[in-house]
Protein backbone atom coordinates (compact mmCIF):
# COMPACT_ATOMS: atom_id res chain seq x y z
CA UNK A 1 0.00 0.00 0.00
CA UNK A 2 1.20 3.74 -0.93
CA UNK A 3 0.08 4.83 1.98
CA UNK A 4 2.38 3.04 4.40
CA UNK A 5 5.47 5.04 3.15
CA UNK A 6 3.64 7.91 3.62
CA UNK A 7 3.10 7.23 7.46
CA UNK A 8 6.01 7.51 9.95
CA UNK A 9 5.37 5.89 13.82
CA UNK A 10 6.79 8.49 16.57
CA UNK A 11 10.22 7.60 17.92
CA UNK A 12 8.75 7.02 22.01
CA UNK A 13 6.05 4.91 20.45
CA UNK A 14 8.10 2.60 18.27
CA UNK A 15 10.95 2.42 21.62
CA UNK A 16 8.02 1.27 23.88
CA UNK A 17 6.90 -1.54 21.47
CA UNK A 18 10.83 -2.80 21.72
CA UNK A 19 10.80 -2.30 25.71
CA UNK A 20 7.50 -4.43 25.97
CA UNK A 21 9.21 -6.66 24.26
CA UNK A 22 12.78 -7.10 25.75
CA UNK A 23 10.45 -6.78 29.65
CA UNK A 24 7.91 -9.21 28.19
CA UNK A 25 10.65 -11.49 27.68
CA UNK A 26 13.18 -11.42 30.22
CA UNK A 27 9.91 -11.83 32.84
CA UNK A 28 8.84 -15.12 31.01
CA UNK A 29 12.18 -16.76 30.71
CA UNK A 30 13.94 -15.27 34.18
CA UNK A 31 11.01 -14.63 36.67
CA UNK A 32 7.81 -17.50 35.31
CA UNK A 33 10.99 -19.58 33.74
CA UNK A 34 8.13 -20.45 31.21
CA UNK A 35 10.15 -21.21 28.14
CA UNK A 36 6.75 -23.01 26.46
CA UNK A 37 4.92 -19.61 26.42
CA UNK A 38 7.09 -17.70 24.15
CA UNK A 39 4.31 -18.07 21.54
CA UNK A 40 2.06 -15.72 23.74
CA UNK A 41 4.80 -13.30 24.48
CA UNK A 42 4.97 -12.45 20.86
CA UNK A 43 1.88 -12.72 20.27
CA UNK A 44 1.13 -9.80 22.95
CA UNK A 45 3.89 -8.12 21.51
CA UNK A 46 2.30 -7.95 18.11
CA UNK A 47 -0.58 -6.90 19.44
CA UNK A 48 1.27 -3.53 21.19
CA UNK A 49 2.65 -3.22 18.17
CA UNK A 50 -0.12 -3.21 15.67
CA UNK A 51 -1.80 -1.14 18.77
CA UNK A 52 1.08 1.84 18.38
CA UNK A 53 0.83 1.16 14.97
CA UNK A 54 -2.60 1.77 14.72
CA UNK A 55 -2.60 5.33 16.85
CA UNK A 56 0.18 6.46 14.52
CA UNK A 57 -2.20 6.65 11.48
CA UNK A 58 -1.72 3.23 10.41
CA UNK A 59 -5.05 1.51 9.42
CA UNK A 60 -5.57 -2.46 10.09
CA UNK A 61 -5.08 -3.60 6.59
CA UNK A 62 -1.69 -2.31 6.75
CA UNK A 63 -0.89 -4.03 9.94
CA UNK A 64 -1.98 -7.12 8.45
CA UNK A 65 0.00 -6.48 5.42
CA UNK A 66 2.69 -6.78 7.50
CA UNK A 67 1.96 -10.05 9.15
CA UNK A 68 1.18 -11.23 5.74
CA UNK A 69 4.77 -10.19 4.47
CA UNK A 70 6.57 -12.04 8.10
CA UNK A 71 4.65 -15.14 6.92
CA UNK A 72 6.10 -14.91 3.47
CA UNK A 73 9.79 -14.61 4.66
CA UNK A 74 8.87 -17.12 7.25
CA UNK A 75 7.39 -19.93 4.02
CA UNK A 76 10.21 -21.45 2.84
CA UNK A 77 12.62 -21.71 5.76
CA UNK A 78 9.39 -23.61 8.07
CA UNK A 79 8.98 -25.61 5.00
CA UNK A 80 12.53 -26.49 4.89
CA UNK A 81 12.17 -27.70 8.87
CA UNK A 82 9.47 -29.40 8.40
CA UNK A 83 11.07 -31.50 5.97
CA UNK A 84 13.97 -31.86 8.56
CA UNK A 85 11.62 -33.16 10.71
CA UNK A 86 11.22 -35.99 8.01
CA UNK A 87 14.48 -36.43 7.59
CA UNK A 88 15.53 -37.20 10.78
CA UNK A 89 12.64 -39.44 11.30
CA UNK A 90 14.02 -40.88 7.55
CA UNK A 91 17.38 -41.54 8.33
CA UNK A 92 17.33 -43.42 11.46
CA UNK A 93 15.37 -46.36 10.56
CA UNK A 94 17.30 -46.22 7.16
CA UNK A 95 20.70 -46.73 9.89
CA UNK A 96 22.36 -43.43 8.45
CA UNK A 97 22.08 -41.46 11.78
CA UNK A 98 23.08 -44.69 13.94
CA UNK A 99 25.99 -45.36 11.29
CA UNK A 100 27.53 -42.21 11.95
CA UNK A 101 26.91 -42.17 15.91
CA UNK A 102 28.41 -45.93 15.41
CA UNK A 103 31.58 -44.53 13.51
CA UNK A 104 32.07 -41.58 15.84
CA UNK A 105 31.91 -43.59 18.95
CA UNK A 106 34.55 -46.15 17.37
CA UNK A 107 36.95 -43.43 15.93
CA UNK A 108 36.38 -40.15 18.09
CA UNK A 109 38.23 -39.56 21.73
CA UNK A 110 36.78 -37.29 24.13
CA UNK A 111 39.90 -35.05 24.00
CA UNK A 112 39.55 -33.85 19.93
CA UNK A 113 35.80 -34.40 19.98
CA UNK A 114 34.75 -30.97 20.64
CA UNK A 115 37.47 -29.41 18.05
CA UNK A 116 36.32 -32.60 15.26
CA UNK A 117 33.01 -31.59 15.72
CA UNK A 118 33.27 -27.30 14.79
CA UNK A 119 35.78 -28.16 11.91
CA UNK A 120 33.60 -30.92 10.37
CA UNK A 121 30.57 -28.98 10.57
CA UNK A 122 32.84 -25.94 9.17
CA UNK A 123 33.39 -28.18 6.09
CA UNK A 124 30.31 -28.99 5.56
CA UNK A 125 28.36 -25.61 5.89
CA UNK A 126 30.96 -24.36 3.46
CA UNK A 127 30.45 -27.06 1.03
CA UNK A 128 26.51 -26.54 1.29
CA UNK A 129 26.12 -23.33 2.08
CA UNK A 130 23.44 -24.19 4.84
CA UNK A 131 23.79 -24.08 8.32
CA UNK A 132 20.51 -25.54 8.32
CA UNK A 133 21.28 -28.64 6.48
CA UNK A 134 24.65 -29.13 8.43
CA UNK A 135 22.75 -29.01 11.58
CA UNK A 136 19.88 -31.69 10.23
CA UNK A 137 22.62 -33.73 9.28
CA UNK A 138 26.24 -33.73 10.77
CA UNK A 139 24.85 -32.06 13.79
CA UNK A 140 22.34 -34.43 14.91
CA UNK A 141 24.88 -37.64 14.27
CA UNK A 142 27.51 -35.36 16.61
CA UNK A 143 24.99 -34.80 19.72
CA UNK A 144 24.22 -38.58 19.78
CA UNK A 145 28.21 -39.28 19.78
CA UNK A 146 28.62 -36.48 22.37
CA UNK A 147 26.20 -37.89 24.68
CA UNK A 148 27.55 -41.56 24.55
CA UNK A 149 30.86 -40.11 25.02
CA UNK A 150 29.74 -37.82 28.20
CA UNK A 151 30.06 -34.53 26.73
CA UNK A 152 27.26 -32.10 28.26
CA UNK A 153 24.63 -31.55 25.20
CA UNK A 154 24.88 -27.71 25.45
CA UNK A 155 28.83 -27.60 24.48
CA UNK A 156 28.45 -30.06 21.67
CA UNK A 157 25.57 -28.37 20.72
CA UNK A 158 27.66 -25.05 20.99
CA UNK A 159 30.39 -26.73 18.61
CA UNK A 160 27.73 -27.67 16.02
CA UNK A 161 26.24 -24.06 15.44
CA UNK A 162 29.46 -22.55 15.62
CA UNK A 163 30.98 -24.63 12.61
CA UNK A 164 27.22 -24.07 10.93
CA UNK A 165 27.59 -20.74 11.01
CA UNK A 166 31.38 -20.53 9.23
CA UNK A 167 29.41 -22.11 6.45
CA UNK A 168 26.56 -20.03 6.50
CA UNK A 169 29.07 -17.33 6.41
CA UNK A 170 31.81 -17.77 4.34
CA UNK A 171 30.25 -19.81 1.49
CA UNK A 172 29.46 -18.51 -2.08
CA UNK A 173 26.42 -21.08 -2.32
CA UNK A 174 24.64 -19.66 0.82
CA UNK A 175 21.98 -17.03 1.09
CA UNK A 176 22.97 -14.91 3.63
CA UNK A 177 26.27 -14.12 1.96
CA UNK A 178 24.55 -13.78 -1.33
CA UNK A 179 22.18 -11.24 0.39
CA UNK A 180 24.51 -9.48 2.28
CA UNK A 181 26.62 -9.04 -0.89
CA UNK A 182 23.97 -7.79 -2.34
CA UNK A 183 22.62 -5.78 -0.07
CA UNK A 184 26.12 -3.72 -0.14
CA UNK A 185 26.10 -3.87 -3.84
CA UNK A 186 29.63 -5.60 -3.39
CA UNK A 187 31.05 -8.06 -5.60
CA UNK A 188 30.45 -11.75 -4.03
CA UNK A 189 33.91 -13.01 -4.07
CA UNK A 190 35.28 -9.57 -3.04
CA UNK A 191 32.96 -9.88 -0.07
CA UNK A 192 33.98 -13.16 0.61
CA UNK A 193 37.54 -12.00 0.72
CA UNK A 194 36.94 -9.39 3.27
CA UNK A 195 35.40 -11.70 5.89
CA UNK A 196 38.25 -13.32 6.37
CA UNK A 197 40.22 -11.03 8.03
CA UNK A 198 37.26 -11.26 10.44
CA UNK A 199 35.67 -15.13 10.17
CA UNK A 200 39.33 -16.34 9.55
CA UNK A 201 40.58 -15.08 13.48
CA UNK A 202 37.37 -16.47 14.90
CA UNK A 203 36.99 -19.73 13.64
CA UNK A 204 40.55 -20.08 14.20
CA UNK A 205 40.14 -18.87 17.83
CA UNK A 206 36.87 -21.04 18.56
CA UNK A 207 39.21 -24.36 17.15
CA UNK A 208 41.26 -23.75 19.44
CA UNK A 209 38.89 -22.99 22.48
CA UNK A 210 37.08 -26.04 21.96
CA UNK A 211 40.48 -28.25 21.80
CA UNK A 212 41.25 -26.63 24.86
CA UNK A 213 37.68 -27.49 26.53
CA UNK A 214 37.70 -31.60 24.78
CA UNK A 215 41.39 -31.43 26.88
CA UNK A 216 39.12 -31.75 29.79
CA UNK A 217 37.19 -34.83 29.02
CA UNK A 218 40.04 -36.85 28.36
CA UNK A 219 41.42 -39.58 30.76
CA UNK A 220 38.61 -41.28 32.79
CA UNK A 221 35.91 -39.37 31.85
CA UNK A 222 34.20 -42.09 29.53
CA UNK A 223 31.61 -43.71 30.52
CA UNK A 224 33.08 -47.03 28.48
CA UNK A 225 30.26 -49.55 29.64
CA UNK A 226 27.64 -46.91 28.31
CA UNK A 227 29.55 -46.36 25.57
CA UNK A 228 29.58 -50.05 24.65
CA UNK A 229 26.08 -50.69 25.39
CA UNK A 230 25.06 -48.10 22.61
CA UNK A 231 27.60 -49.57 20.26
CA UNK A 232 26.19 -52.80 20.98
CA UNK A 233 22.58 -51.75 20.63
CA UNK A 234 23.27 -50.13 17.26
CA UNK A 235 24.65 -53.09 15.81
CA UNK A 236 22.06 -54.99 16.78
CA UNK A 237 19.22 -53.04 16.13
CA UNK A 238 20.17 -51.28 12.72
CA UNK A 239 21.96 -51.95 10.01
CA UNK A 240 25.34 -50.40 10.36
CA UNK A 241 27.15 -50.06 7.11
CA UNK A 242 28.89 -47.54 5.14
CA UNK A 243 26.38 -47.98 2.70
CA UNK A 244 23.81 -46.12 4.74
CA UNK A 245 26.00 -42.74 4.45
CA UNK A 246 24.87 -42.30 0.72
CA UNK A 247 22.35 -39.96 2.10
CA UNK A 248 24.25 -37.24 3.84
CA UNK A 249 26.58 -37.44 1.02
CA UNK A 250 23.66 -36.71 -1.98
CA UNK A 251 22.82 -34.05 0.61
CA UNK A 252 26.20 -32.68 -0.11
CA UNK A 253 26.48 -33.19 -3.60
CA UNK A 254 22.91 -31.59 -4.33
CA UNK A 255 23.98 -28.47 -2.44
CA UNK A 256 27.10 -27.77 -4.18
CA UNK A 257 25.30 -28.04 -7.38
CA UNK A 258 23.24 -25.41 -5.88
CA UNK A 259 19.72 -27.36 -5.63
CA UNK A 260 17.07 -25.44 -3.60
CA UNK A 261 17.50 -26.63 0.20
CA UNK A 262 14.24 -27.65 0.37
CA UNK A 263 14.31 -29.78 -2.87
CA UNK A 264 17.57 -31.20 -1.09
CA UNK A 265 15.80 -32.22 1.99
CA UNK A 266 13.14 -33.95 0.18
CA UNK A 267 15.16 -35.99 -1.69
CA UNK A 268 17.29 -37.29 0.94
CA UNK A 269 14.16 -38.17 3.25
CA UNK A 270 13.06 -39.96 0.06
CA UNK A 271 16.36 -42.25 -0.14
CA UNK A 272 16.46 -42.29 3.12
CA UNK A 273 12.65 -44.09 3.46
CA UNK A 274 13.57 -46.10 0.69
CA UNK A 275 16.96 -47.58 2.50
CA UNK A 276 14.59 -48.24 5.81
CA UNK A 277 12.35 -50.24 3.63
CA UNK A 278 15.37 -52.30 2.04
CA UNK A 279 17.68 -52.45 4.57
CA UNK A 280 15.93 -52.58 7.39
CA UNK A 281 12.67 -54.78 6.25
CA UNK A 282 10.01 -51.94 7.09
CA UNK A 283 6.80 -51.45 4.95
CA UNK A 284 5.88 -48.12 3.01
CA UNK A 285 3.11 -48.18 5.72
CA UNK A 286 5.91 -47.84 8.20
CA UNK A 287 7.59 -45.26 7.06
CA UNK A 288 5.33 -42.83 6.48
CA UNK A 289 4.12 -43.15 9.73
CA UNK A 290 7.79 -42.51 11.05
CA UNK A 291 8.13 -39.32 8.35
CA UNK A 292 4.69 -37.94 9.89
CA UNK A 293 4.80 -38.73 13.78
CA UNK A 294 8.49 -39.90 14.17
CA UNK A 295 10.45 -42.59 15.08
CA UNK A 296 10.68 -45.02 18.52
CA UNK A 297 13.27 -46.90 18.91
CA UNK A 298 12.49 -49.99 21.26
CA UNK A 299 15.68 -52.02 21.21
CA UNK A 300 15.45 -51.93 25.43
CA UNK A 301 18.77 -50.07 25.77
CA UNK A 302 17.72 -47.26 27.21
CA UNK A 303 20.60 -44.98 26.19
CA UNK A 304 20.16 -45.93 22.45
CA UNK A 305 16.35 -45.49 22.79
CA UNK A 306 17.23 -41.84 24.05
CA UNK A 307 19.43 -41.03 21.34
CA UNK A 308 17.19 -42.61 18.60
CA UNK A 309 12.98 -41.98 20.00
CA UNK A 310 12.52 -38.61 17.43
CA UNK A 311 12.26 -36.68 14.03
CA UNK A 312 8.69 -36.56 12.38
CA UNK A 313 6.91 -33.45 10.59
CA UNK A 314 4.42 -33.27 13.51
CA UNK A 315 7.47 -32.82 16.57
CA UNK A 316 8.37 -29.69 14.28
CA UNK A 317 4.99 -28.08 14.73
CA UNK A 318 5.92 -25.85 18.28
CA UNK A 319 9.39 -24.84 16.31
CA UNK A 320 7.32 -23.44 13.02
CA UNK A 321 4.29 -21.96 14.91
CA UNK A 322 6.96 -20.07 16.65
CA UNK A 323 8.74 -19.01 13.61
CA UNK A 324 5.65 -17.91 12.01
CA UNK A 325 4.75 -15.63 15.11
CA UNK A 326 8.14 -14.65 15.37
CA UNK A 327 8.34 -13.16 11.82
CA UNK A 328 4.68 -11.70 12.36
CA UNK A 329 5.52 -9.12 14.64
CA UNK A 330 9.12 -8.64 13.13
CA UNK A 331 6.82 -7.90 9.76
CA UNK A 332 4.86 -5.39 11.92
CA UNK A 333 7.72 -3.46 13.04
CA UNK A 334 9.04 -3.52 9.78
CA UNK A 335 6.57 -2.68 7.62
CA UNK A 336 5.03 0.15 9.95
CA UNK A 337 8.80 1.95 10.12
CA UNK A 338 9.35 1.58 13.68
CA UNK A 339 12.38 -0.18 13.16
CA UNK A 340 13.62 2.88 10.41
CA UNK A 341 12.61 5.58 13.31
CA UNK A 342 14.94 4.02 16.22
CA UNK A 343 17.79 3.34 13.35
CA UNK A 344 17.16 6.92 12.91
CA UNK A 345 18.67 8.11 15.89
CA UNK A 346 21.52 6.57 15.43
CA UNK A 347 22.36 8.40 12.62
CA UNK A 348 24.91 10.92 14.28
CA UNK A 349 27.15 8.14 15.69
CA UNK A 350 28.33 7.17 11.84
CA UNK A 351 30.52 10.29 10.77
CA UNK A 352 33.25 8.47 11.37
CA UNK A 353 34.69 4.35 10.80
CA UNK A 354 34.63 3.60 14.03
CA UNK A 355 31.22 4.68 14.78
CA UNK A 356 30.14 3.36 11.89
CA UNK A 357 31.08 0.33 12.29
CA UNK A 358 30.49 0.21 15.98
CA UNK A 359 26.64 1.40 15.16
CA UNK A 360 26.34 -1.31 12.17
CA UNK A 361 27.20 -4.42 14.56
CA UNK A 362 25.33 -3.30 17.66
CA UNK A 363 22.01 -2.52 15.56
CA UNK A 364 22.12 -5.11 13.68
CA UNK A 365 22.43 -7.30 16.38
CA UNK A 366 19.38 -4.97 18.16
CA UNK A 367 17.41 -5.76 14.71
CA UNK A 368 18.09 -9.20 15.25
CA UNK A 369 16.43 -9.74 18.86
CA UNK A 370 13.45 -7.21 17.94
CA UNK A 371 12.60 -9.02 14.33
CA UNK A 372 13.15 -12.67 14.64
CA UNK A 373 15.26 -12.45 11.80
CA UNK A 374 18.64 -12.73 10.79
CA UNK A 375 17.21 -11.50 7.07
CA UNK A 376 15.98 -8.25 8.30
CA UNK A 377 19.21 -7.74 10.59
CA UNK A 378 21.36 -7.94 7.35
CA UNK A 379 18.83 -5.74 4.93
CA UNK A 380 17.53 -3.07 7.28
CA UNK A 381 20.59 -1.73 9.20
CA UNK A 382 23.18 -2.56 5.58
CA UNK A 383 20.28 -0.37 3.43
CA UNK A 384 20.08 2.26 6.24
CA UNK A 385 23.95 2.65 6.48
CA UNK A 386 25.30 2.04 3.18
CA UNK A 387 25.57 5.70 2.26
CA UNK A 388 27.52 6.19 5.03
CA UNK A 389 30.26 3.96 4.18
CA UNK A 390 30.32 5.81 0.29
CA UNK A 391 30.66 9.03 2.52
CA UNK A 392 33.49 7.88 4.35
CA UNK A 393 35.50 6.37 1.20
CA UNK A 394 34.52 2.51 2.10
CA UNK A 395 34.75 -0.17 -0.56
CA UNK A 396 31.46 -2.12 -0.33
CA UNK A 397 32.93 -5.31 1.03
CA UNK A 398 33.54 -3.62 4.53
CA UNK A 399 30.15 -3.01 4.74
CA UNK A 400 29.09 -6.18 3.36
CA UNK A 401 31.39 -7.78 5.96
CA UNK A 402 29.92 -6.05 8.83
CA UNK A 403 26.47 -7.60 7.93
CA UNK A 404 27.45 -10.40 8.01
CA UNK A 405 29.98 -9.95 11.36
CA UNK A 406 26.72 -9.09 13.31
CA UNK A 407 23.57 -10.43 12.06
CA UNK A 408 24.34 -14.00 10.60
CA UNK A 409 26.30 -14.96 13.70
CA UNK A 410 24.43 -13.73 16.00
CA UNK A 411 20.94 -15.51 14.85
CA UNK A 412 21.29 -18.81 15.92
CA UNK A 413 21.64 -16.67 19.75
CA UNK A 414 18.41 -15.11 19.76
CA UNK A 415 15.79 -18.18 21.12
CA UNK A 416 12.72 -16.67 19.61
CA UNK A 417 14.57 -16.13 15.98
CA UNK A 418 14.10 -18.13 13.30
CA UNK A 419 17.89 -19.87 13.32
CA UNK A 420 17.06 -20.26 17.31
CA UNK A 421 14.35 -22.14 17.31
CA UNK A 422 15.66 -23.99 14.41
CA UNK A 423 18.77 -25.29 16.48
CA UNK A 424 16.75 -25.81 19.20
CA UNK A 425 14.34 -28.13 17.57
CA UNK A 426 17.10 -29.90 15.94
CA UNK A 427 19.84 -30.78 18.14
CA UNK A 428 17.36 -30.57 20.94
CA UNK A 429 18.84 -28.15 23.16
CA UNK A 430 17.52 -24.91 24.25
CA UNK A 431 19.05 -21.97 22.70
CA UNK A 432 19.94 -20.26 26.17
CA UNK A 433 21.85 -23.62 26.97
CA UNK A 434 24.00 -23.55 23.82
CA UNK A 435 24.17 -20.11 23.40
CA UNK A 436 27.10 -19.53 26.06
CA UNK A 437 29.37 -22.29 23.70
CA UNK A 438 28.62 -20.84 20.06
CA UNK A 439 32.38 -18.89 20.58
CA UNK A 440 32.29 -17.96 16.74
CA UNK A 441 28.96 -15.85 17.56
CA UNK A 442 30.91 -13.93 19.41
CA UNK A 443 34.33 -13.55 18.24
CA UNK A 444 33.13 -12.73 14.65
CA UNK A 445 31.73 -9.17 16.19
CA UNK A 446 34.30 -8.21 18.60
CA UNK A 447 37.00 -8.96 15.60
CA UNK A 448 34.72 -6.52 13.51
CA UNK A 449 34.68 -3.84 16.12
CA UNK A 450 38.60 -4.38 17.42
CA UNK A 451 39.59 -3.69 13.36
CA UNK A 452 36.75 -0.31 13.65
CA UNK A 453 38.89 0.95 16.94
CA UNK A 454 42.29 0.34 15.22
CA UNK A 455 41.75 0.93 11.84
CA UNK A 456 42.83 -2.42 10.49
CA UNK A 457 41.78 -3.59 7.42
CA UNK A 458 39.30 -0.95 6.86
CA UNK A 459 39.32 -1.55 2.65
CA UNK A 460 39.36 2.43 1.19
CA UNK A 461 39.16 2.90 -2.02
CA UNK A 462 42.84 3.76 -3.46
CA UNK A 463 44.08 0.78 -1.44
CA UNK A 464 42.74 -2.48 -3.61
CA UNK A 465 43.21 -2.40 -6.83
CA UNK A 466 39.91 -3.82 -8.82
CA UNK A 467 37.10 -2.79 -10.79
CA UNK A 468 34.34 -2.11 -8.57
CA UNK A 469 30.53 -1.08 -9.35
CA UNK A 470 28.71 1.48 -7.77
CA UNK A 471 24.63 1.71 -7.11
CA UNK A 472 24.82 4.48 -10.03
CA UNK A 473 25.88 2.26 -12.71
CA UNK A 474 29.30 3.96 -13.06
CA UNK A 475 32.56 2.04 -12.14
CA UNK A 476 35.45 3.57 -10.57
CA UNK A 477 38.71 1.74 -10.21
CA UNK A 478 39.11 1.15 -6.35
Amino acid sequence: MSGIKEKRPSFGGALFVILFLCVAMFVQIFVLHADWVTHITLILASVVAAIVAMMSGYTWDDVQEGILYGCQIAMLPMLILMMVGVLIASWIPAGTIPTLIYYGLKILSPSVFLLTVCFVCCVASLATGSSWTTGATFGVAFMGIGYGLGIPAPITAGAVVSGAIFGDKMSPLSDSTNLAAGVAEADLFDHIKSMIYTTGPAVLISLALYGIMGAKFSGGTIDTAQVDAILTGLKESYFISPITLIPPILVIVLAVRKMSGLAVMIIASLVGGAFAMIFQGYSLADVLNFMNYGFTSETGIEAVDKLLSRGGLQSMMWTISLGFIALSFGGIIEKTRMLEVLLDKISGLVSNVKGLIITHVLSSIAVNLFSASQYMAIIIPGRMLVPAYRRLNLLPQVCSRTCEDSATVTSPLVPWGLCGVYFTGVLGVATVEYLPYVFLAYLAPIIAIIYAVTGKFMFKEGEITSVKTYHDGEKETA
